[in-house]
């Protein structure tokens, strides 16, 4: 919607001023308008032109709007006023207020002769307009008591200028405040270090998107551009990546004030100036929580003796207690029809098994459920091969568990029972630094068989 300021221009509530009636010493300084000649008359005397436009006071760009008192010196000294009011000191109508507001918040700092004389008019319009029942317009009013005679100056503007006047009364009509703003997060799960869309909206008083509107953002939790401008349809999207398990989005904006406010001049007969008056800070706020990226597991089982994998092989996934079902990437138990911890089976020539979408950071185990053929020997339901790790972000935890294959001795002799002989399987335990998509970090723990002792039988 235009540049703003922190202090759009001081906008003076000044009264239109008539060029011929400031002193000669009068250190005023025109800014951007135009000159309508021959000005209206008052006071009984016929004015050479007057001037519809800004004025440059206090280095900042003014606006009249108490019609024909003094115009303001460059220098002028101003002190807080008072709520916005009509030269004759009535209250302006909500709606005019509104307008007011609007405009000077998105026209106070225009560079446009046009837009700067229209909007001069319109407010001398709507704050010295003739009252009924009065003699407002009588020329041979003073300075005090002329009301602003809008056709007779609308007439004498270019037509550019009188063209500005119909498009900001529009533009006022249809956008003035009050407006809201809202920030909406994205629906779905966030996850921290991924960045995903929030949308930020400002909306007049009729509901409709306010576009071209500056927004300051403040972020907690998360990373994302600092300042934004809405589009046509009054909304602005960014990508905001959470950086903690509370992303927060806080959008503030200039909009108009509810009611214009004046400063009053220490010089009770110069015109009063509006200090940024149709200006005030709007701030709207968004959250959402956040959570780590998943992490996977791939377990393997080999054989200890020829390196091969061993497939088929069931294994149970469970939490680090050993007995409760890791969880998934929601929290949910990872279990089966049964209520206990889900099954894997290991497949392939490599003996392999995986399980993708795990919590993270999480610790879990994977633990054999039975030994599979020519392995037996060495399977203590008590205490069954396990291997335990924990699952970082975006990272798999890979668990290797080794188990040495059945002992079967080559010569027997007769009546002479097998010698006693004691197995091993074992797992080993290693960290390699893989990434999520390159495989995380690698974890193997290892696990003791317990062997067999046989028993010599003497022969009869």
């Amino acid at each position: 919607m235009g540049k703003t300021r922190s202090l759009l221009a001081i906008l003076a509530a000044c009264v239109l001023c008539v060029l011929t009636v400031a002193p000669a010493s009068a250190a005023f300084q025109q800014q951007t308008g135009h000159l309508v000649t021959p000005g209206q008359p008052y006071g009984g005397k016929g004015r050479s032109g007057d001037w519809l436009g800004s004025y440059l006071v206090g280095g900042k760009q003014v606006f009249c709007v108490q019609f024909e008192y003094k115009a303001p010196d460059t220098d002028e000294q101003y002190q807080p006023g008072d709520e916005l009011k009509t030269k004759w000191g009535d209250p302006l109508p909500a709606d005019v207020s509104a307008n007011i507001s609007y405009l000077l918040l998105r026209y106070g700092d225009t560079t446009n002769p046009d837009q700067a004389a229209a909007l001069a008019h319109l407010l001398h319009s709507w704050t010295s307009p003739p009252r009924p029942g009065h003699d407002d317009l009588n020329p041979a009013n003073d300075f005090r008591h002329i009301a602003y005679d809008a056709p007779f100056h609308l007439s004498k503007l270019p037509a550019g200028a009188q063209q500005a006047v119909q498009a900001l009364t529009a533009d006022a009509e249809a956008n003035r405040g009050p407006w809201t703003a809202s920030v909406t997060p994205p629906k779905a799960a966030q996850t921290i270090g991924t960045a995903d869309k929030w949308t930020i909206t400002v909306r007049n008083a009729k509901g409709t998107g306010m576009a071209k509107v500056p927004l300051t953002l403040t972020l907690a939790g998360a990373d994302g551009p600092k300042t934004v401008t809405t589009g046509d349809d009054g909304t602005a999207t960014v990508q905001v990546a959470p950086t903690g398990d509370d992303p927060q989005l806080t959008a503030a904006l200039s909009a108009p004030a509810d009611k214009p406010y004046v400063r009053a001049p220490v010089d009770v007969d110069t015109q009063r100036v509006v200090s940024t008056g149709g200006e005030k800070q709007l701030t709207a706020k968004g959250s959402v929580k956040a959570r780590t990226k998943p992490g996977a597991v791939q377990v393997t089982k080999i054989d200890a003796r020829s390196g091969k994998g061993i497939s088929g092989v069931a294994l149970r996934l469970t939490g680090k207690d050993k007995v409760s079902p890791a969880k998934d990437q929601d929290g949910k138990p990872m279990a089966g029809p049964d209520g206990k911890p889900a099954v894997l089976t290991t497949a392939g020539d490599a003996g392999t098994a995986g399980v993708p979408n795990l919590q993270t950071p999480q610790e879990i185990c994977v633990i054999e459920v039975t030994p599979p053929d020519g392995y037996d020997q060495a399977f203590d339901p008590a205490n069954p091969p396990t291997a335990c790790g924990t699952v970082q972000p975006g990272q798999t935890l890979a668990l290797t568990i080794k188990n040495t294959p059945n002992q079967v001795p080559t010569a027997i002799p007769a009546g002479v029972e097998p010698p006693s002989a004691v197995l091993h399987a074992s797992t080993t335990m290693t960290t390699s630094p893989l990434g999520f998509a390159a495989l995380g970090v690698l974890a193997i723990l290892g696990s003791a068989l317990v062997g067999f002792l046989a028993r010599r039988r003497s022969r009869p």
